[in-house]
This record gives structure tokens, sequence and C-alpha cells, in this order.
């Protein structure tokens, strides 16, 4: 199971940690605590927070975005996975984004729910790396 840094889910949500703070302050997403006091969050709890945050346009701050070298870092929100293909979907900041890859692309990369990756854009395609 995969958990994020605070840091790392506001970078992952596009926001500042701050306000990814006072999310998990308010109780918007559940945290807890590992060994060394650090507030961490499920994978799984933050893919379904990207999603619902991105659809209510929940952000508090403005904030540009833009895809260098057309990258979008994001976490896996959902996979389908068929006999031979496979559809994953990634929520990049306000962004959702869809690839369809091999079944055995996605065993290969470990994708599932709650996994940060990162969708890069080219003319048409759009290629995942696993972070």
């Amino acid at each position: 199971m995969q958990f994020y840094t605070i840091g790392q889910a506001a970078r992952l949500l596009g926001v500042s940690p701050d306000t990814a703070r006072r999310w998990a302050d308010a109780g918007r997403v559940a945290t807890h605590r590992d060994e060394g006091g650090r507030r961490l969050i499920e994978g799984k709890d933050l893919a379904v927070f990207s999603v619902e945050l991105a659809k209510t346009g929940g952000a508090e701050e403005d904030t540009s975005y833009t895809s260098v070298r057309n990258a979008f870092p994001g976490i896996v929100t959902a996979v389908k996975l068929g006999d031979v293909a496979a559809q994953v979907e990634i929520q990049a900041g306000p962004h959702r984004l869809v690839s369809l890859l091999t079944r055995e692309a996605v065993e290969e990369l470990g994708l599932e729910v709650g996994v940060e990756a990162t969708a890069r854009v080219k003319s048409t395609n759009v290629h995942i790396d696993r972070v």
C-alpha cells in the first residue's frame, strides 16, 4: 500500500502544503502519523479525494497549471483491466487523463489506484511512467 506525505499530496493536488494541511485538519482527507510523527495519507484515500476535488473545483488558491515537457504528475484514480488491454485514469491537479495501454504494461508498472504516476503526452498518445 502506498502512502503520501502532506507535501507529496499537495504537489499531486496542485496546491500548497499549507492548503493540504488545512484540508487534513478539517477532516476533508484522512491522515495518520508514522513512527517519525509525519502525517501520511493513504494512496487510495488521496485518489478519491483528488477526484472529488477536481469535480467541485475545491482549490483555495489561484494556481496556474502547466505542462513542462508535456508531463502531468498525478495519482492513479482508476484501473480497468481487460484480457489484453487496460484503461488507466490519472488525476493530475484539475486534469483527468485517461490512457489505454496493454494489461502487461499495467502489471509491469504496478499501476493501481493510489499509486503516483506521470502521464506524458506526445501528439495524440499518452504514456504513463510510474514514479
